[in-house]
């Protein structure tokens, strides 16, 4: 996934994907502690998208905040 692509999105969209981002982390998590996760490495992935999400969406939220004050 990459920030270009976010950047596009809308807020509520973004939102939808972190929510399905985590829950994915979520089982990832489970499945490690299980020992059943052979791939361990998409941990790392799962990780590092959700802080580009969550990095996008802080960017759209303070250019909204900044248009509201400029209005």
């Amino acid at each position: 996934m990459k920030a270009s692509d976010l950047k596009s999105k809308t807020i509520a969209e973004l939102n939808q994907e972190l929510s399905s981002l985590l829950k994915q982390q979520l089982g990832l998590r489970i499945k490690k502690s299980l020992q059943q996760l052979e791939n361990t490495s998409l941990l790392s992935k799962i990780r590092k998208d959700i802080a580009r999400v969550r990095t996008v969406l802080t960017q759209l939220k303070a250019k909204q905040a900044q248009n509201a004050q400029n209005a």
